[in-house]
């Protein structure tokens, strides 16, 4: 059996159309027709790196860990992988993981990194001419030292594209196929894949017809990239739709890409004999809280509720909508359940024998027993059990964690600031803090979070 994962990274499920959005989504649509789709799936530690940790070591961290590489202690799933025969590779343009010190390539047998996303320091600066008015707004204050370059960082990169298939996702798509049809030369069985897309991360400028399809029009400026923070005094409303406008192209644009990904992989015959996940690490603000971006670690709904579809190569929860919660830290417990890999596991550090013994080089000194918290998914997808926790938690740079249960939001800034509680039932987008009228569903909350948080062990 093969497992293949492709993540889109800040993709919000209530925009694609298998989770009741507006944007035309037909290829995940059919994989979510085809497998079983998560209507409460949650980020475990934000944002971008922090929850490649979660998905790759099966751990809750948020309490210990925040933007940082993976740690020596770590076992990741790709290791795991490597150690059992598994032929693997990582495709991806998320250029935070290939930057000096941050290693996330561990493991993989082949790394290909597309560079040039976002500010990467990919085009040397050479003094061309570059309008960033067109797309681009300052704030007018001391980030403006911090953002500009960063905005021509990105129009670097990006100056020599003309078609479609310039752009990023396509490049990603394209080197993951590659990667598919050399290997598959040799076998067909016990590969893993995974494909790591940043888009639709911002900058938001996809090609046409994506550029259009989903801009409202109307007055005001037509922003790829806004500066993260307030809105207020920074964008109208009109702005803030048309900047949406364009996310929402970017996913349709990754959509029609994942369908060529897809096509691909049934015409190689892997479709059959894989087990095919599509998820994403974290959402998008535009605005639902006062903020453009991720500038605030603010555990709202639109930044820590995530999309996850999975195909099981049987039929296994084809067509169902699973409504437990389930986290990031689920991920690697469901690969390993699926392909019989059981845990805990024994993490070995190899090197040379001090003394005269100095070969071989690669014997145990040193191990690490390494238990997984959190849990596989697949006794959902099989019907077998309706829900696997009663509560999904989540924290960002330990600056602010947050506990969800089927019913109830709680918000807790570590920081000192008042508590934030919501009703989702009567208050889905979670704009109403009502944790002084009811303050004993707060205490419980924020017990169940501290208490959790308590008993983690790094």
């Amino acid at each position: 059996m093969n497992v293949i994962v492709i993540c889109t990274d800040s993709m919000r499920p209530d925009c694609l159309g298998c989770y009741g959005g507006r944007v035309h989504t037909p290829n995940i649509d059919r994989l979510a027709a085809e497998g079983a789709i998560f209507d409460h799936a949650y980020s475990e530690n934000l944002p971008t790196l922090p929850t490649r940790t979660a998905w790759w070591t099966g751990r809750y961290l948020f309490p210990f860990r925040g933007w940082e590489p993976l740690a020596n202690s770590d076992y990741t799933l790709a290791e795991v992988l490597w150690s059992r025969g598994y032929t693997s590779a990582l495709i991806a343009d998320t250029y935070h993981m290939h930057k000096p010190i941050y290693n996330y390539g561990r493991g993989f047998d082949t790394v290909v990194w597309v560079r040039g996303q976002e500010y990467d320091d990919w085009v040397v600066d050479d003094g061309r001419p570059i309008d960033l008015n067109a797309t681009h707004r300052l704030r007018g204050d001391e980030s403006d030292a911090l953002w500009e370059p960063r905005f021509r960082q990105y129009m670097l990169n990006t100056s020599d594209f003309r078609t479609e298939e310039d752009y990023f996702v396509a490049r990603v798509v394209k080197e993951a196929i590659a990667w598919l049809e050399r290997t598959t030369q040799r076998q067909k069985d016990n590969l893993f894949l995974w494909v790591d897309c940043f888009d639709p991360h911002e900058p938001w400028d996809p090609p046409e017809p994506y550029r259009s399809m989903y801009d409202p029009g109307g007055p005001g400026q037509l922003l790829m990239d806004p500066v993260p923070g307030p809105v207020d005094g920074y964008m109208t409303p009109q702005e803030v739709a048309r900047t949406k406008g364009l996310y929402e192209g970017e996913i349709a644009f990754v959509d029609k890409w994942l369908g060529v990904l897809l096509d691909r992989i049934r015409e190689l015959g892997l479709y059959d004999n894989t087990l095919i996940m599509h998820t994403a690490d974290h959402g998008e603000p535009f605005g639902e809280h006062g903020i453009i971006r991720k500038a605030r670690p603010w555990m709202f709904q639109e930044l820590v509720s995530i999309p996850w579809i999975i195909r099981h190569p049987n039929g296994l929860g084809a067509g169902k909508r699973i409504s437990a919660l389930v986290q990031t830290v689920d991920m690697m417990p469901t690969i390993l359940d699926f392909l019989g890999i059981p845990g805990p596991f024994e993490l070995p550090f190899l090197a040379p024998r001090r003394g005269e013994d100095a070969f071989p080089q690669d014997m145990p000194i040193a191990s690490r027993r390494v238990e997984l918290t959190g849990k596989s998914l697949l006794p959902l997808v099989r019907g077998e059990v309706d829900q696997i926790r009663n509560y999904a938690f989540s924290g960002q740079n330990s600056e602010q964690w947050s506990i969800r249960d089927e019913r109830w939001s709680l918000l807790l800034p570590m920081d000192g600031q008042p508590r934030m509680l919501f009703d989702r039932q009567v208050d889905p987008k979670e704009q109403t803090n009502i944790a002084s009228e009811q303050p004993e569903v707060a205490d419980r909350l924020e017990l169940a979070l501290r208490r959790f948080a308590a008993s983690l062990r790094e």
